[in-house]
């Protein structure tokens, strides 16, 4: 089943607000409206990665304007304060939404609205309220039920699958999909949605997921080729052990402990998870495809994944993928123009995974149905050794040495009979 990062609940100085949605990250969320009160300087300064990572130095060069963001989740709330007139179109893929989109589902309905507001939050004033890394960009919703048995006729991956197509007829520049599958491998109709979105100059990011919700590894989106996926990080920068995962698709890392976000009822909480650092990476994609308009979505991914902080690890590596995001380098580094997509290629995945037989025309002229078929086996290592003949090895060594061994065996045997032959005929002579 396909679900979003699920939420650690953890204690805090704000009360327990509960558990989150079972999405690509671990979602921890604490109440700030509890028995302290919350005032509205306290959440925006809640709010560290702004200045410790120069969103709000990068905001000097652009803040997303132009740029339209997708949020494939439980649903976003425009109607919060800092949401409104932010959500410009919206759909419902799960069948018990409403069709705007905006309405929460699933069995933990905040986590599009919490996932939304740091994209693309507002605020509520003057330094007050939850703003988000590209606080001028648009955002379009998607709502699936994650976790909920809606009695739709399509599955999860299904509504996934049409959701994504949606965000890229609407005019998606970016996807964000805080949700995974909890496996590394995703159905076939995943294969034409997210290749609709590439053909289309889509950036999609996915959460990597969480450890602390049981997602030990990567699991699909995030491992799908040319998904920017977004491992999470704490206050130090140092790669979250409980709030994410690790894999060889990580792309970049991001901020994924004490998250603020946006409750659709207005109310704000902390979170943690790579649900929560995905919409930070969607934010400053759109952020980029708002200074660099006549870049496509090979060379946007580039100019993150190039400008980002090692952070001391050769790159890339499974906990930080080629680095910690650099909002400021991002938007100012020289980064040389690439021809493809640097995380890979979902249509040759395909090709090599999802082979099938070329159909051949029959009689009628119509092409006959492809079938897949399994994948070769792995190719012996050089010191292997095999127990059966190759057609190579018949044809240069069995069967010449074959030939060789016959013709020797006939050679020996008329020697030895040409050997008692000239005995018997010696004894002869002397009796």
């Amino acid at each position: 089943m396909t679900r979003r990062s699920a939420s650690r609940p953890r204690k805090g100085a704000f009360g327990l607000l509960g558990r989150t949605l079972a999405a690509a990250g671990a979602a921890t969320a604490i109440a700030l409206a509890g028995a302290i009160p919350a005032h509205a300087d306290t959440v925006r300064d809640l709010e560290y990665w702004l200045s410790d990572y120069g969103f709000t130095t990068a905001w000097n060069t652009t803040k997303g304007d132009g740029v339209t963001v997708a949020v494939i989740d439980t649903g976003v709330n425009g109607d919060v304060a800092e949401l409104r007139g932010v959500v410009t179109a919206g759909t419902d893929v799960s069948g018990i939404g409403s069709p705007d989109g905006q309405t929460p589902v699933g069995d933990d309905p905040a986590h599009g609205t919490m996932v939304a507001s740091l994209i693309a939050g507002r605020g509520t004033g003057e330094g007050s309220g939850v703003i988000g890394v590209a606080p001028e960009a648009d955002l379009i919703t998607a709502s699936v039920a994650f976790g909920q048995d809606t009695g739709a006729l399509q599955s999860n991956d299904d509504q996934i699958a049409e959701a994504v197509r949606w965000a890229v007829d609407s005019g998606a520049d970016v996807i964000n999909m805080s949700l995974t599958r909890n496996t590394p491998d995703w159905p076939e109709s995943w294969d034409d949605a997210f290749t609709y979105a590439f053909e289309n100059d889509v950036v999609v990011v996915a959460a990597a997921g969480n450890r602390g919700s049981g997602t030990t590894q990567v699991g699909a989106p995030a491992t799908i080729p040319g998904v920017l996926t977004v491992a999470g990080v704490d206050r130090d920068k140092n790669a979250s052990f409980d709030a994410s995962s690790q894999g060889i698709t990580i792309a970049v890392a991001a901020p994924s402990e004490a998250l603020v976000g946006v409750l659709p009822d207005g109310s704000h909480v902390q979170w943690d998870g790579t649900s929560g650092a995905a919409p930070i990476v969607s934010g400053l994609v759109a952020l980029v495809r708002s200074e660099f308009p006549e870049l496509d979505a090979a060379n946007v991914i580039e100019r993150l994944i190039r400008t980002a902080d090692p952070h001391g690890h050769e790159v890339p590596s499974p906990l930080y993928g080629y680095g910690l995001i650099d909002p400021v380098a991002a938007l100012s580094a020289e980064v040389p123009k690439v021809e493809q997509n640097p995380l890979g290629s979902l249509a040759d995945w395909i090709t090599l995974h999802r082979r099938a037989d070329i159909p051949e025309p029959s009689e009628d002229g119509e092409s006959q149905q492809i079938v897949p078929i399994a994948d070769p086996p792995l190719p012996r290592s050089d010191g292997a050794q095999t127990l059966l003949p190759t057609a190579w090895t018949l044809a240069y060594i069995t069967v010449p040495l074959s030939l060789v061994a016959g013709f020797g065996t006939l050679a020996a045997l008329l020697g030895i009979g040409a050997i008692r032959h000239t005995r018997r005929t010696v004894r002869t002579r002397e009796q």
